[in-house]
């Protein structure tokens, strides 16, 4: 049940809101069923950098969009998403053990 193994690594180009002010990391355990539609849905606003995990940079509007589609496609019950947030990236001691499967070129 743990929801990154349904094949969605297809990469995007990813840019930079100009209004960028938080930090985001995301990591979900979805119900096979919804695990798709989620990694496509959330694609649309952040970086993919390992199964079931995101990250990147967000305007708090953008978060706020990204969440509220999130609870339109998960069914808390089953599903859980965790969120970090971080007002600057700096702050973040991101550290790889191990291969990095889907590296962010443009971190710090």
């Amino acid at each position: 049940m743990f929801g990154g193994s349904v094949g969605c690594f297809r990469d995007r180009n990813w840019r930079s809101d100009l209004e960028v002010d938080l930090y985001i990391i995301l990591v979900y355990d979805i119900d096979e069923k919804r695990v798709g539609k989620v990694c496509k849905y959330m694609k649309r606003f952040l970086p993919r950098v390992q199964n079931s995990v995101f990250e990147g940079d967000l305007s708090e509007a953008k978060l706020e969009r990204m969440k509220a589609g999130l609870m339109n496609i998960i069914q808390p019950p089953k599903d859980a998403v965790l969120l970090w947030v971080s007002r600057d990236s700096k702050w973040i001691d991101r550290q790889v053990l191990g291969a990095e499967k889907l590296p962010v070129s443009n971190f710090f």
